[in-house]
């Protein structure tokens, strides 16, 4: 066998190689789209160098009793903060969690994110036990004053869902596994705060770790 021969069924096999690797990428890419936008839904400017972020799940009913500790969180430190929701659907166990993710995503296309996210969240009971949520979820959207039509096209785009999956694979990444997980100034924080009480010792714990860093 020559070697010029021998040159070109190696590059035969590695470009088979590379065409079975990329396909292998792409059927494992189904569902995390990698060209998604991890998303960056927030409160508060942050000024005293603190960011808290919820990965939550919009079915989740612990979820649901975390929303008004929250909202107290966000009224309480206003700017001094930042508060970030990224999304993080338990598929498995909320089985209309995905489709409340993309709804949120789509109002917030429309500047109504929290709108939505806070409708979800006060009338989690009268829809989560609903064998069909997209009536639901659409009517929000009127309640808001959104362009329904666009709503529609957005709650239906590959790009939402991209973005969603974006925010799955961050709070996998940093080892949420539940919801909530919360996350503050980077750090994981392993046993979720009950009280608003127990949140704000942490929140002013890490905001004088700031000032004094």
């Amino acid at each position: 066998m020559s070697k010029q021969f021998a040159a070109v069924i190696v590059v035969v096999i590695l470009g088979l190689f590379g065409l079975f690797a990329l396909a292998k990428k792409d059927k494992q890419g189904t569902g995390t789209n990698s060209t998604g936008q991890v998303t960056s839904h927030t409160v508060g400017a942050g000024n005293k160098g603190v960011t808290l972020i919820e990965y939550g799940d919009l079915q989740c009913p612990a979820c649901k009793s975390y929303f008004p500790i929250v909202n107290q969180i966000k009224a309480e430190y206003g700017d001094d903060i930042t508060f970030q929701f990224r999304h993080f659907p338990l598929n498995q166990i909320h089985p209309h969690a995905f489709q409340a993710a993309r709804a949120a995503e789509a109002a917030g296309k429309q500047g109504k994110f929290f709108e939505m996210h806070d409708l979800m969240y006060e009338n989690q009971d009268s829809w989560s036990n609903l064998s069909e949520v997209t009536t639901v979820f659409e009517s929000y959207a009127q309640q808001l004053g959104l362009d329904l039509e666009k709503f529609k096209a957005d709650v239906a785009s590959a790009e939402v869902a991209a973005d969603i999956n974006a925010d799955v694979k961050a709070g996998q990444e940093i080892g949420a596994n539940s919801t909530p997980t919360f996350v503050i100034n980077g750090r994981k924080i392993e046993k979720n705060p009950t009280t608003f009480e127990s949140f704000k010792e942490l929140i002013d714990a890490e905001i004088a770790k700031a000032s004094s860093g």
